[in-house]
């Protein structure tokens, strides 16, 4: 007797828990996965190529806030930064990291993680910086897109000096940029062909704009060369607005600079890059290996013409620069 009561009790007790449990309660729903991208740049000055990259992760399913989370860490302008928010993001123990707009990124990231997977999107080439073992194999925990943009800088000298011949060239430089020496050295070779003058203008942060557009008046040039780095990109508009002033054509190395006033670009496309390394880092979630993932290499570069601010500076836009032009903005 004693023992039915007591198995009776642990029924009632049992059949209560079940019926205390909520209905339609949902089940424990997995941790989305998590992305890591970094940048040495400012959301505010650079969305348009994070917006690129998350299209780039949706193009293989993968939607942020849906069934994907992404931890952006922007160094604000201030390289130094970058190895501190790195560890940051191997701390989150993120899937991927995309190491994003410079070599120093990608560098950064790499001395902080060797197992994490690795996402670079740079302007230089990525064997002579220590990267990857070789494009087809990169052998490691890092893959990504380069285009060698610094390769270039005598091809955007020859297509300023077609539009807006000019005597003395002032080649704006961010020196802590691994590439920036070698576009340098293109570019002042392309003018020293031309029988032209150059002025190099070091720019580390958006405080030394200003020293930097005093030392060109001063100095007399009479056009700008805005050397790839995404700091200068970044303050694309007040570069664009100093060139107003002056009244000077200048050639910058991404199409975004022109949309925003700018006379002239000629380079790879920048938000494509950053789609493709959204795109890797989403098959990257679905099981592919960095080290058999060959580095994207862009074949396609852009010549965009602003024909408004052409006309504003009293230039004629030749027909031959015309006809190859990509996009002629009016």
């Amino acid at each position: 007797m004693q023992f039915d009561k007591l198995k009776r009790r642990e029924f009632m007790w049992a059949l209560g828990g079940v019926l205390a449990w909520p209905r339609g309660a949902p089940a424990q729903q997995p941790a989305l996965p998590v992305v890591g991208f970094l940048n040495p740049t400012s959301p505010k000055l650079y969305d348009f190529n994070a917006a690129a990259f998350r299209q780039g992760l949706q193009d293989v399913g993968y939607v942020e806030g849906k069934n994907v989370h992404i931890e952006y860490r922007w160094a604000e302008g201030d390289y130094d930064r970058l190895p501190a928010l790195a560890a940051e993001l191997v701390a989150r123990q993120v899937a991927v990291i995309a190491a994003t707009g410079d070599v120093a990124s990608a560098r950064a990231v790499q001395a902080a993680t060797a197992t994490i997977p690795i996402v670079f999107t740079i302007g230089a080439d990525p064997v002579r910086f220590g990267l990857v073992a070789s494009y087809n194999r990169p052998g490691g925990n890092v893959t990504g897109v380069s285009a060698i943009t610094s390769s270039i800088g005598a091809k955007r000298v020859q297509v300023l000096h077609q539009l807006a011949p000019r005597q003395k060239l002032a080649l704006l430089m961010n020196p802590d940029n691994p590439s920036a020496a070698t576009e340098q050295r293109d570019a002042q070779e392309a003018l020293r062909i031309l029988g032209q003058d150059s002025l190099v203008l070091n720019v580390r942060s958006k405080d030394d704009f200003d020293r930097a557009f005093e030392t060109f008046v001063r100095e007399k040039a009479d056009a700008l060369f805005v050397a790839t780095d995404p700091m200068l990109l970044g303050e694309r508009d007040a570069i664009a607005a100093f060139a107003a002033r002056q009244r000077i054509p200048a050639i910058h190395f991404e199409r975004q600079y022109v949309l925003g006033g700018g006379l002239i670009s000629y380079g790879t496309s920048i938000s494509g890059m950053y789609r493709q390394a959204g795109v890797y880092c989403g098959q990257i979630l679905k099981g592919a290996k960095p080290a058999e993932m060959p580095v994207v290499q862009p074949t396609k570069f852009e010549l965009v013409i602003n024909l408004k601010t052409a006309k504003a500076l009293e230039l004629a836009v030749p027909p031959t620069l015309l006809a190859i032009a990509d996009e002629a903005i009016e």
